[in-house]
């Protein structure tokens, strides 16, 4: 909004200083000033809400130290990520962008599944919450539409050539000369090789002429599946102090220089990527996010006075799947998501494991201690605080390699 009333200020009445609203950075760093200040000042109200509605969380018996401890603390937190991060979005950034509103769709459909699902697991005592159908069809709806958008909408469109012939710096402005067209494409970025751009269109090239106009039948169930797996890790990761919030943050920075070089014609030119028109206003959204994120780890971080509940842990996943497809790295997810993939996986093989060793000998036998992983560590006896520090510390390495990827191929 406010990016609007600045842009008429500047370009109508020509009032001085108002044209440094047109820069993403500035909006940005103020985006991420005002989420900070949010989660952090109107995160205490909120909480202190949630402890007079009485939305405390049920903690089942694990057998894990301090665990009772947390039986009463407020659930439902994701509201707080939720607020902080959609209020500087809608003031500071374009809301006719088509990213921005698959975004804004993206955090209020994941949130609400996730508010269901908590909503029943306290007010209607059922611990298991909304059943795994009716959050999977959530997932699903929310993948169709993602995908569909992308897919169809005309204002999506990629460029993959961005050779310097095309590109005049004029003293005050960029000119982009007659050159390589911007197309419709459901190309994607394949890390660490040279030619690192790959089309899904292309799985269906046997069908013969014209297959291109069917690669929706592959990009929308690809969507699909990276939605309702990002989210589902996410998920699963929040289960100790801090340890869901602070590893998605880093994910997210990642993501926001992703966005950044890539909506950029010279730094996209200058990397050799794929460019994407209009992809950089995501960057204002990330930087809300992230600033909603590390705001929230001020209540969340050891020992919590709020957690994120599905509310919180379900958008996180949902936005950082959208951002990632959005931006053509959806094949970097295990990397610079490596938790979410690590704590999704232990779940898989203890359960596989479990079944498999019960059919054969009669008995269940476990790789793990408990799952998801940070819940073995706590079996053997590390700290909480110590656990989510060394998660932390592995998602800025994760972080940092995906990054180098712009370049190491």
């Amino acid at each position: 909004m406010l990016y609007y009333l600045f842009e008429y200020l500047d370009k109508t009445l020509d009032v001085p200083g108002t044209g440094v609203f047109q820069y993403i950075t500035f909006r940005s760093a103020l985006a991420f000033l005002l989420s900070l200040l949010l989660s952090t000042i109107y995160g205490k109200r909120i909480i202190s809400f949630l402890q007079r509605q009485q939305v405390g969380e049920t903690v089942r018996e694990l057998g894990l130290a301090g665990q009772n401890e947390k039986a009463g603390t407020p659930t439902m937190g994701g509201l707080i990520i939720i607020f902080a991060t959609l209020v500087p979005v809608v003031l500071f950034s374009k809301l006719q962008n088509i990213y921005i509103v698959l975004l804004i769709v993206t955090t209020l459909w994941m949130g609400t599944i996730g508010f269901i699902d908590d909503y029943i697991k306290i007010f209607k005592k059922d611990k298991a919450g909304l059943k795994g159908i009716f959050k999977v069809f959530g997932q699903v709806g929310l993948g169709l539409i993602v995908g569909a958008v992308l897919y169809f909408s005309p204002a999506v469109t990629v460029r993959t050539d961005t050779s310097t012939s095309d590109i005049f710096r004029a003293p005050t402005e960029t000119v982009i000369l007659p050159g390589p067209i911007e197309e419709k494409s459901t190309a994607t970025t394949i890390p660490f090789f040279k030619n690192n751009e790959f089309d899904y269109a292309e799985l269906l090239a046997w069908t013969g002429e014209g297959y291109e106009k069917w690669a929706w039948l592959i990009f929308i169930p690809v969507v699909i599946f990276i939605i309702t797996a990002v989210s589902n890790g996410a998920n699963l990761t929040d289960g100790i102090d801090g340890l869901a919030a602070g590893t998605s943050a880093i994910s997210v920075l990642a993501l926001g220089i992703f966005t950044f070089v890539s909506g950029n014609i010279i730094f996209s030119n200058y990397l050799n990527i794929m460019y994407i028109p209009n992809s950089g206003e995501m960057t204002v959204f990330i930087a809300a996010f992230v600033g909603s994120l590390i705001g929230f780890l001020w209540y969340n971080s050891y020992p919590a006075s709020v957690f994120m509940g599905d509310t919180g842990s379900l958008t996180i996943g949902g936005i950082i799947a959208v951002l990632a497809i959005a931006v053509r790295k959806e094949m970097l997810i295990p990397l610079f998501c490596g938790i979410f993939l690590v704590e999704n996986f232990s779940v898989v093989l203890q359960v596989s494991y479990f079944k498999y060793t019960k059919k054969r000998f009669g008995e269940g036998r476990r790789i793990f201690l408990m799952s998801p992983l940070h819940h073995h560590y706590q079996k053997k006896g590390y700290h909480e605080s110590k656990i989510v520090t060394r998660f932390w510390i592995v998602a800025i390495m994760l972080a940092i390699l995906s990054i180098v990827t712009l370049k190491l191929r």
